[in-house]
């Protein structure tokens, strides 16, 4: 168990971290057990509960807790954890009496790994039972964290499965939960603060039908855990008032266009939403009159295949639905519906208001969630679902109408399946890693320890991210090590290159391979890396000397796609006008340069049918104006229409990729 105190000690004054932020009047006790001294006062009152100490009777919670917490005296003798949670019960009785009954909570963290001393009257379990009904009497909750791992292995198996049996056997007195932790990351996430008491959102009928309602309960199961609040302090209070708050107290004053020395009083103001170019004024009683307040009802829309509902349609937070307690018919009802409903693969859509009046109606998908355990009756799960203006539609191509030359091959589809295999977080035959409920958020822990560290120095600098905190954020060294091999497979088979910055003068011709012909300019390739504008100022045209320079860098734009619009139309612009000026075809190289980063622009961007409709319009253009020799220049130079080769969203097959070249006709005699 040593080897795990020093994340035990991190927990803990996480722990109390967290109530003095959230619960700051929290009352907070430490007893450790299997120490070297005995301190408690058991002791002298009835005897034995030896080797247990009370590090710290029961207070409100203060930084003193937290450095006693961050430094736990060793013990060098077997801890009885039924002694401690004695111990623990007799402060708490001794406190409160039978008052603020479910407000108290014992929390146990033992690795149960030393034998428990025999009753001097009945047996351990007789014991363990007298424990729970007094704990259950006076509305005191047990949460046990038992810590397993490489100090356990050489551990008595008899003796860990007594324990075992001993802290589960809790539940049938008292309301008890334990947890079995295995590293270091999931102790840290075990014991958590409860900042909002379980309150129902909901107590009525699930309506089936007109006829068939069932009672339900309805709680939410998740709940994002934000940054507390921050507040505006002042220092203008006298550094010796002790009761003074340092609040700052915000008026906001609203005064009019023509007197802005006078101040607008509530009565004469009104809200306004604009609409167009003018601002619509709407009052607060034509607000109220607007809203939409249905009644307070959770109805059946109807049952769908769960296949039908996809797992990132889900928004918010997840609720659960619970049948009345102590309700048998509705139990029953709840348990038969759900035992249906997981055989029949089905979920259920429901529409949901769940107060009076309420603005908004929710409708989601209630899953089925069948329980394992004999005391836990089944229940559901409600996720909401989006509406038609909530859902985000993104279109993409998909990859298997890429071209084989764009596709993985064998060797590379097979060291990607084993790199993904490799940091599979729930490998068969093993515990999953970083489980949500155990995996605490590294950002507000971190937050937690630094406001800790401000308390007690103001000039205290942030702390580097904690070695357990970076487990989760960071993939575990250990694991990469061992599958070194699979990641270099990987690295080989996928290897990157960096591409050199070229630049090209207006006058220079594209780079090509030495097996190409003279004259042939390679195209069919979507992996085309811009040039990277080195200049400060941003290109917002493109100029006649380097058009392919300021083409490339509007393109490269990620502002918005008005500037790829607007590259690709000042592209075509250009384009034609070299063509008008040309004087013997003193511009065909220019224009054909300006051609092919046009084309290469148009594949990055799937403008695929804009090019092509652009390259039948020069054409057309160069037969108007007598310049069928540029199409000739073309045909040198192997400009072709985009294909389905090359881009997917094209509608021109290689068998037409020179269908936009005119046949000139003979003349007749």
């Amino acid at each position: 168990m040593h080897s795990f105190l020093p994340e035990v000690e991190k927990l803990c004054s996480r722990l109390v971290q967290k109530k003095m932020i959230y619960n700051k009047n929290d009352e907070v006790g430490v007893v450790l057990f299997g120490t070297d001294d005995t301190n408690n006062e058991l002791t002298s009152e009835v005897g034995g509960y030896q080797h247990v100490v009370v590090l710290r009777n029961s207070k409100v919670v203060d930084g003193d807790v937290i450095e006693a917490l961050q430094k736990l005296p060793r013990g060098n003798f077997p801890g009885d954890f039924l002694d401690a949670i004695v111990v623990g019960t007799d402060i708490m009785v001794k406190k409160f009496g039978p008052t603020n009954k479910g407000k108290k909570r014992l929390c146990l963290i033992t690795s149960a790994q030393d034998p428990v001393k025999m009753s001097f009257e009945g047996t351990k379990e007789d014991q363990v039972d007298a424990i729970a009904i007094s704990m259950n009497a006076l509305g005191m909750k047990l949460d046990n964290i038992v810590v397993r791992g490489n100090s356990t292995e050489n551990a008595d198996r008899t003796i860990l499965d007594d324990n075992d049996c001993l802290l589960n056997r809790f539940s049938r007195g008292a309301c008890t939960k334990t947890v079995y932790v295995q590293s270091p990351t999931k102790l840290l996430g075990a014991l958590q603060t409860q900042n909002v008491s379980p309150v129902t959102i909901f107590r009525g009928d699930l309506e089936l039908t007109p006829e068939m309602k069932i009672k339900v309960w309805v709680y939410k199961k998740t709940s994002e855990e934000k940054f507390p609040t921050l507040k505006k302090y002042s220092d203008k209070a006298s550094p010796t008032d002790r009761f003074a708050t340092h609040g700052v107290k915000v008026n906001v004053e609203y005064k009019g266009a023509e007197n802005t020395n006078k101040a607008v009083p509530p009565q004469q103001r009104i809200k306004g939403y604009r609409y167009g170019p003018q601002v619509v004024p709407i009052s607060s009683a034509e607000v109220e009159a607007m809203k939409f307040k249905p009644d307070k009802s959770v109805k059946l829309l109807g049952f769908t295949n769960a296949t039908n509902i996809m797992r990132h349609y889900y928004m918010k937070d997840v609720y659960i639905f619970i049948a009345q307690p102590a309700n048998m018919k509705a139990i029953l009802a709840v348990s038969a519906l759900v035992r249906a409903m997981k055989e029949n693969n089905m979920v259920a859509i429901l529409r949901c208001v769940w107060r009076q009046g309420q603005g908004n109606v929710v409708v989601g998908v209630l899953t089925p969630n069948e329980s394992n355990a004999e005391s836990m009756p089944d229940s559901f799960f409600f996720n909401v679902l989006p509406f038609a203006e909530d859902v985000r539609d993104f279109r993409f191509p998909s990859f298997s109408k890429f071209p084989p030359s764009m596709q993985p091959n064998e060797q590379q589809q097979d060291a990607a399946d084993k790199l993904v295999m490799m940091l599979d977080l729930a490998p068969p035959g093993k515990e999953e890693v970083l489980q949500p409920d155990f995996t605490p958020n590294p950002v507000l822990e971190r937050f937690y320890h630094f406001l800790e560290l401000k308390s007690k120095n103001p000039d205290a600098d942030v702390p580097p991210l904690d070695n357990i905190l970076l487990r989760i954020t960071k993939p575990d060294p250990e694991l990469l090590s061992q599958n070194k091999s699979v990641i270099d497979e990987f690295c080989k088979q996928f290897e990157l290159k960096r591409n050199p910055k070229i630049r090209k003068s207006s006058g220079d011709k594209p780079t090509r391979s030495s097996e190409e012909p003279e004259g042939f300019v390679a195209l069919n390739t979507r992996t085309v890396n811009f040039v990277e504008n080195n200049s400060t100022a941003k290109v917002d045209s493109i100029g006649d000397s380097t058009p392919i320079q300021d083409f490339e860098a509007m393109m490269a734009s990620r502002d918005g796609k008005k500037w790829v619009d607007k590259a690709v139309k000042d592209m075509k612009t250009l384009i034609y006008e070299l063509l008008e000026n040309s004087y013997g075809g003193d511009t065909y190289e220019k224009a054909v340069d300006c051609l092919v980063a046009l084309r290469k622009g148009c594949i990055l961007e799937y403008e695929s049918k804009q090019f092509n409709e652009f390259l039948h319009g020069i054409t057309k253009f160069c037969q108007e104006i007598d310049l069928i020799s540029f199409c000739e220049f073309l045909l040198s130079k192997h400009i072709t229409l985009i294909t389905k080769t090359e881009a997917v969203e094209s509608d021109v097959g290689d068998d037409k990729a020179l269908s936009y070249l005119i046949k000139t006709e003979p003349a007749l005699d």
